[in-house]
């Protein structure tokens, strides 16, 4: 690896603002806020919309869509 282009690799504690979900785990997101973490340092912390405890795929409040039957109800309703 070159050294001196590449952007710093560190600690971020990522959150979710909608599912209250924190994990720290290493990036090379930047963000001039921080936060204080369980083991007592201070980590830079990175704001997100979702993650997978506000996602409705992973909560379970997805809603599937019903496909089978489309072709059928076009020929009853338009006898095609």
């Amino acid at each position: 690896m070159q050294q001196g282009i590449h952007p710093e690799y560190r600690p971020v504690v990522f959150r979710d603002k909608t599912g209250g979900l924190s994990f720290l785990t290493r990036s090379t997101a930047w963000s001039d806020r921080t936060v204080a973490w369980a083991d007592g340092r201070t980590y830079p912390v990175v704001d997100v919309e979702t993650s997978s405890a506000s996602h409705p795929f992973y909560t379970g409040r997805a809603r599937l869509m019903d496909t089978e039957g489309r072709v059928e109800l076009y020929r009853r309703r338009y006898g095609g």
